[in-house]
């Protein structure tokens, strides 16, 4: 595939590279999907009074009305069943600064909260503190999708922190995302 791109009066032609089906081994998908930024949410609710979450990067904003998210859980997931007959489960965007707090939610240790700042809601989900946003949800609908679950939930509350810049995960690591120099006093912005 040839794309031709003119920027400046200046023409460019690119060379696409083509698809090759025939390589969807689950390393490949791994790192193709790997291509595309996501952010970075913890699921988490108390279990018999201590907290147990997880790591997902699969969170999508789904329904205004009704209000729903989901996210998506590995069939492997030891956590995902202690989790799955909670009445609520905490949702929490962790912020650029939680870097530490996802490393250690993502690991397999068994007390993942450990030094980390959270409370709980009412109904038991429990969100961490200093986040960009969090979501108060009970689980609507969980639908098979091939080594994973789609988790449809509702949220029952939320809020968030715009001024926390959020963690990102691309190409299989923690990112930040940068802000860009501001245009010196009286540069065209862009359109």
């Amino acid at each position: 595939m040839t794309t031709r791109t003119v920027a400046d009066g200046q023409a460019t032609t690119t060379e696409q590279p083509r698809s090759r089906t025939e390589e969807l081994s689950p390393a490949r998908l791994r790192r193709v999907f790997g291509a595309f930024p996501t952010g970075v949410t913890v699921v988490a609710a108390l279990v018999d009074g201590v907290p147990v979450g997880m790591t997902a990067n699969s969170f999508t904003a789904v329904s205004l009305d009704p209000p729903l998210l989901s996210v998506c859980v590995a069939h492997t997931s030891t956590t995902w069943p202690l989790l799955a007959g909670r009445a609520r489960l905490g949702v929490t965007v962790l912020g650029a600064e939680q870097e530490g707090a996802g490393m250690q939610l993502a690991s397999r240790r068994s007390d993942r909260f450990a030094g980390l700042d959270w409370h709980a809601t009412e109904g038991g989900g429990v969100l961490l503190d200093g986040a960009g946003a969090w979501f108060d949800t009970s689980v609507e609908q969980q639908i098979r999708a091939g080594d994973h679950d789609i988790v449809l939930l509702r949220i029952r509350a939320l809020d968030a922190d715009h001024a926390v810049p959020p963690l990102v995960f691309h190409g299989s690591r923690f990112r930040r995302l940068e802000q860009p120099d501001p245009l010196p006093a009286g540069a065209d912005q862009p359109s």
